[in-house]
């Protein structure tokens, strides 16, 4: 009865496809930017930099990306060095491919060419044994729009708490 539970549990797992397991995240451009849109790629890594981000040695903060002649590329995105690797190991800030349809990259090159758009990167995660990374299509906030984000996020917190405090009595 016991092996019959566990096939079953092992074809549901099957079922639902591969497991997204996070590498690294871009808070700091949700505080920084309008998100339009969002897009899944894919990267070309190295070895090295994909052992490097299984142990998750990676910084999204100061990345951007940009379109050069039809092909999509992710620039200043920190991938640590692989610690057991050697003279093969490779530089941690080097620019990589970014893996989009045609019809997407062209897309996106002329949402960059309008004015206050740019590209960034959001997360970076791992698709089965797959690194992808999510672009945003973004515009840059004004400092007041910073505060005011800030501040209805404070406001929403608050009325939850009333509303928390509200159940308990």
């Amino acid at each position: 009865m016991a092996a019959k539970k566990s096939a079953a549990k092992k074809q549901s797992a099957k079922d639902e496809g591969p497991v997204k397991k996070l590498i690294a995240s871009n808070k700091k451009a949700r505080h920084d930017y309008h998100i339009d849109a969002t897009y899944e790629a894919g990267i070309v890594l190295t070895g090295t930099e994909v052992k490097s981000l299984r142990d998750r040695g990676a910084s999204l903060v100061d990345g951007y990306c940009y379109i050069e002649h039809g092909e999509m590329w992710m620039d200043a995105v920190h991938i640590a060095p692989y610690v057991k690797g050697t003279w093969t190991n490779h530089a941690a800030r080097r620019k990589r491919k970014l893996l989009l349809h045609k019809a997407e990259i062209a897309k996106l090159a002329g949402k960059t060419r309008e004015k206050g758009f740019t590209l960034i990167p959001l997360e970076m995660y791992f698709l089965g044994s797959h690194a992808k990374v999510v672009v945003a299509l973004a515009r840059g906030k004004k400092e007041w729009d910073k505060r005011q984000t800030l501040r209805e996020q404070q406001d929403l917190r608050e009325a939850q708490r009333a509303m928390r405090r509200r159940e308990l009595v």
